[in-house]
């Protein structure tokens, strides 16, 4: 009986997107030409023909490509059978044959001349529906300030990782502007309910209202153009786009308008308090809550059209107002009777991330009443967290609605080495032998991009494969010599250990959420420890610095250049700190003196420098987009301090302190250095007058100095400056411990020194251990 109840489900998915005419083949089969053309220019892309046929599909219905051709004289033939099929058969083609590479941070396209011959004809499925990205947060910490050609690239490289289904939420706040006005709320009521741009995620989950908006009438006018260029080009590759739907939430002037609405005012969130959060949610009985949503969901489609896939969130990370069943069945089926009032064939596209963040509330009766509130294969549940905490577990597959496995890995957008290879690696193939598996798809959900691009390269390779990588050693070697566009000894050497050490995380550690102190508000109190051996952080960054001379030209290798150095910056700041923790406690002034001067007056200095030579690590470059999102100074302004809020106090009392944290160029420098120097200026102060240290005073002073650097008008360079391998190589001769050379027992775990790691000269060339020599070993 379970059987036919998956079958059935699938089914209905199936039929969300089965068809499509002629005419939908040959502007798929363009669309993917024209990508072709963005990438290569057009000489190269002639050398390829790209069409696009449904019946490539017809045994199995799931995405296909074909690949032949190629060789002296001769075209290659890329067929698909949906516009993104095709486009991730030119991408296997592209970097299993030609050795290339696509990626945020800057493609390696260099093409062999004559294009390789596919030696026999290649055919390859995907083993399920659906291949998913993002995450509702990625809309705010990653995409808020995009303009077309930003979002133009963006969509090019989800085609080639066959993403076919994705969050398309920009300009919901100009319907839902329309909506309210109808209803009979003021422009000024409307107004003080937005949040600010770069906090819409959370107003549009109900977390937040109001908090550092509102939203200027200019947003709402570039939002709308913007999404309709977003759903063109994303429908013109045959891709599914998932709109908004009214998930309950409503503003508090709607009990001016309507005294007699039944509302709930819900609890807290994000320590906020209610001035900003504490979201009022329609009863679901209330005649009002199908008026809003369908409402909502006409005007949203009139203006849009509409691929029957809507997404709501009720309950992110709120718990609501009663656990009995009863009612959290309603509130669910509530939303999707004002989905299907308007469009019959909706379907609900549900985040599951709050089965997993509240498992005390979300008991087997109360995952019971949502799952079973909407009927089966009319969810889609995203397991948004599956490659640490898979909810399809403990759920008997989401109790028979469809799922789609989904790898979190970022929170917040933070900088740091972070990856779960091995879980990432196994997880999708596992939940397909689950019992009665109703897994539907893949995706990638993070809450930020553009950092650590191996994890998702891997990610969007395994949504075409039906089984693991059998070898990941292998796999990220064959990564590293296309990234580079050569291959090169102690490069992927580098990458093998990065591989063993921060990419392989395992267990309770794995929350892809940066903790280091560099970016925390420092105390008496921090956790420095890791899942990984430094010492193997240390010898990458030492094989990379080898390899320089030969990869330089690479930007891809001046890029992974920096973040490594980043990386191994980040681990110093935790072995200086601990220096600084031990030091204090045993008061002994000169040796903390010592190793807090380091810390806080050499070595961040110096890895701003390093960040400021590759413009991903820019502050400067990340106000640019805001600023040129607006079309005022006072605009420009406003905008600007949304994104300083963000990377820092959060909310106005540093309410989600140091959440989304980055190491950028310019914050390091001016918001994490200065906090760093008051910490240890306090702390010898403390010693010096044999008194206690004060974390509440310093916490005080502190935040004087995080608030005067996000109402800070000081423009940062958004171009880089220096030489990435010169500033790099000083960086390595200056702080590359002795200790991880040869006696690294002090500030490293017992038993985490490589007996192969390079000593500095073997590294740099002569004179480079002498150098290293006259470095001052905290302590």
């Amino acid at each position: 009986m379970e059987a036919v109840a998956v079958a059935v489900a699938l089914g209905f998915l199936l039929l969300a997107a089965a068809g499509g005419s002629a005419g939908d083949e040959a502007r798929e089969a363009a669309a993917v030409r024209a990508l072709l053309t963005r990438l290569l220019g057009p000489g190269p892309a002639a050398a390829f023909s790209v069409s696009v046929e449904r019946t490539l599909a017809a045994e199995s219905g799931l995405d296909t490509y074909r690949l032949s051709g190629g060789g002296a004289g001769a075209r290659v033939q890329v067929l698909g059978s949906t516009g993104v099929a095709a486009a991730a058969g030119l991408h296997r083609y592209l970097r299993d044959f030609c050795g290339c590479h696509v990626a945020w941070s800057g493609s390696q396209l260099r093409l062999p001349q004559p294009l390789p011959a596919v030696p026999e004809v290649l055919t390859e499925a995907t083993p399920n529906r659906y291949r998913y990205y993002q995450n509702v947060c990625t809309q705010s910490y990653s995409f808020v300030w995009w303009d077309w050609a930003r979002w133009e690239r963006e969509i090019d490289w989800m085609a080639l990782n066959g993403i076919n289904l994705a969050l398309a939420w920009s300009g919901q706040e100009a319907i839902w502007q329309r909506v309210y006005l109808a209803l009979g709320l003021t422009q000024s009521e409307i107004d003080e309910y937005f949040t600010g741009p770069a906090f819409l995620a959370w107003g549009r989950m109900g977390n937040l209202h109001t908090w550092d908006g509102p939203l200027p009438r200019s947003w709402h006018l570039k939002q709308l153009y913007l999404q309709h260029r977003i759903l063109d080009r994303m429908r013109s590759f045959g891709m599914i786009p998932v709109l908004p739907a009214f998930a309950g939430h409503v503003p508090k002037a709607i009990t001016r308008v309507f005294p007699q609405v039944n509302v709930t005012q819900l609890g807290s969130w994000g320590h906020f308090n209610c001035s900003y959060s504490c979201s009022f949610l329609l009863a679901p009985e209330d005649r009002l809550f199908t008026i809003v949503g369908s409402r909502f969901l006409w005007e949203l489609t009139k203006e849009f059209g509409t691929d029957h896939i809507y997404g709501a969130d009720t309950f992110n990370e709120m718990q609501p107002p009663s656990s009995e069943p009863s009612y959290l069945a309603a509130a669910t089926a509530a939303v999707y009777q004002a989905m299907i009032a308007v469009d019959p064939e909706a379907t609900w596209l549900l985040q599951g991330w709050l089965f997993q963040h509240q498992p005390d509330f979300w008991g087997p009766a109360q995952v019971g009443a949502v799952l079973r509130a909407v009927p089966r294969g009319r969810l889609l549940v995203l397991d948004l967290f599956a490659e640490s905490q898979p909810v399809y577990i403990r759920t008997a597959s989401f109790q028979g609605q469809p799922f789609i496995w989904c790898m979190l890995h970022n929170f917040g957008g933070n900088h740091g080495l972070f990856g779960a290879l091995e879980a990432v690696n196994r997880g999708p193939a596992a939940a397909r032998l689950f019992p009665n598996s109703t897994m539907v798809g893949t995706g990638m959900a993070p809450e930020g991009i553009g950092q650590n691009e191996v994890v998702y390269a891997l990610m969007a390779e395994l949504g075409w494969r039906k089984d693991p990588v059998a070898d990941l050693g292998a796999w990220v070697t064959s990564f590293a010599a296309r990234r580079y566009g050569v291959s090169h000894k102690d490069a992927e050497a580098a990458w093998r250990l990065l591989l063993r050490s921060v990419y392989n995380c395992s267990g309770e550690a794995c929350s892809g959420h940066n903790r280091s102190p560099l970016v925390r508000r420092p105390s008496l109190q921090m956790v420095t420890t890791v899942w990984y051996n430094r010492s193997d952080v240390f010898e990458a960054w030492g094989l990379l610095l080898t390899a320089a001379p030969a990869l330089a030209s690479s930007p891809a290798f001046r890029y992974d250049l920096v973040d490594v150095t980043r990386q191994a910056a980040q681990e110093l700041i935790s072995l200086y700190y601990e220096e600084v923790r031990t030091t204090y406690r045993n008061k002994e002034l000169v040796p903390l003196l010592r190793a807090g001067g380091m810390l806080a007056y050499e070595l961040l200095p110096a890895l701003d420098k390093v960040l400021a030579s590759d413009s991903h690590f820019l502050l400067g470059s990340w106000l640019e987009q805001a600023h040129e999102a607006a079309v005022s100074e006072a605009e420009a302004h406003f905008y600007e301090q949304n994104s300083r809020y963000q990377l820092t106090l959060w909310g106005p009392e540093g309410n989600i302190l140091d959440y989304a944290n980055k190491q950028l160029a310019g914050l390091v420098a001016n918001y994490y250095t200065p906090r760093w120097r008051l910490f240890m200026e306090m702390l010898v102060e403390s010693l010096a007058q044999g008194i206690p240290f004060q974390q509440h005073q310093f916490d005080k002073n502190a935040f004087q100095l995080e608030q005067a650097f996000v109402l800070s008008t000081q423009r940062y360079p958004s171009q880089p400056q220096g030489d990435t391998v010169d500033l790099a190589k000083k960086f390595f001769l200056k702080y590359y411990p002795r200790w991880v050379a040869g006696s690294c027992d002090r500030l490293t775990t017992p038993g985490s020194c490589s007996p192969q790691t390079p000593t500095p000269g073997r590294l740099l060339g002569p004179g480079a251990g002498q150098a290293s020599q006259k470095v001052p070993r905290p302590g």
